[in-house]
């Protein structure tokens, strides 16, 4: 199950990180909040069947009483209607941050929710790490640091909006953590898509001036990040993370900085550093070295 999970969250990164060449060339044409309205719409839209066909075939619960079923409804609901709230936020940070810094600072600065879980699990739900995920997460970090970062880290406005928005993706992260168990997955993200979408579209109307042409001008990136980055990475997020320690399921999600150079590279012809490369190894150690079991907290357990 845990290997099973993991290679879903690595996909989840996979798909995540070429979406960052969609955002990249998306933002030439419409703003933040009519991008990000866009691809939470399709994102929900596209999950519309997979629930209909999933509730006609999933097994049946007629032994459930109607309270059982009234209050499984409920949580459902208040799970969409919290990570779409959490995912709103988090998304449209990231996308005004990357207004104005630059998109090696933003990936850094963004996969920072690697550390804030695990700080927000201690502080706030007295949750222990291993040693061995401390040391993933200080390797990670140093790994994002040589991946993408080439002159230094010097904040900016556009650095302390995306430092806000890796604190609202590890929400995210860790509201997911909390109803996945209690819900259906795929429900909980297509409703979290229409809820993002909802937020998003209202923001559009007061603060942008959308226009057809300009959406349809980018379709392309707009429907990769709708179809696939929201409506599949976020639902394989869900279900990957089910069962999954936070802090590991981050881990492995921030390979998306690694496949974003890789995809820049394929895609836009951004070659990779010697810098770059080095990185990448350090992110592949990371996740290896925090995912191996410890003995000394398995003692403790026992």
């Amino acid at each position: 199950m845990k290997i099973r999970n993991s290679l879903i969250l690595l996909l989840t990164a996979t798909i995540w990180g070429f979406a960052f060449v969609a955002q990249s060339v998306g933002m030439d044409y419409v703003g933040p909040f009519t991008f990000l309205f866009s691809r939470s719409l399709i994102g929900g839209i596209v999950l519309l069947p997979v629930v209909a066909v999933l509730h006609k075939n999933g097994p049946g619960h007629a032994s459930e009483t109607p309270e059982e079923k009234r209050k499984a409804r409920k949580t459902l609901l208040i799970g969409g209607v919290c990570c779409g709230v959490a995912l709103c936020a988090a998304d449209l940070t990231q996308q005004i941050g990357l207004l104005h810094t630059t998109v090696g600072k933003s990936g850094f600065l963004t996969s920072c929710y690697i550390l804030i879980v695990p700080l927000i699990n201690l502080l706030f739900f007295r949750r222990r790490c291993s040693r061995l995920v401390w040391g993933g997460i200080a390797l990670a970090v140093v790994g994002m640091y040589f991946l993408c970062l080439s002159d230094g880290l010097s904040i900016n406005i556009g650095d302390l909006i995306t430092l806000v928005c890796a604190v609202l993706f590890s929400v995210h992260i860790l509201v997911i953590d909390y109803f996945s168990p209690r819900t259906d997955g795929v429900k909980m993200s297509c409703i979290q898509f229409f809820v993002c979408a909802a937020i998003a579209g209202v923001g559009m109307l007061l603060f942008e001036q959308p226009s057809r042409d300009a959406i349809l001008t980018a379709w392309k990136p707009i429907l990769y990040a709708g179809a696939l980055s929201s409506g599949v990475g976020y639902t394989l997020q869900i279900i990957g993370q089910k069962g999954m320690n936070p802090t590991v399921a981050s881990l492995i999600m921030s390979m998306e900085s690694v496949i974003s150079v890789i995809a820049g590279w394929l895609l836009l012809g951004q070659a990779m550093s010697a810098r770059e490369l080095f990185g990448c190894v350090l992110m592949f150690a990371a996740i290896v070295l925090a995912q191996l079991p410890d003995k000394t907290m398995q003692k403790a357990a026992n």
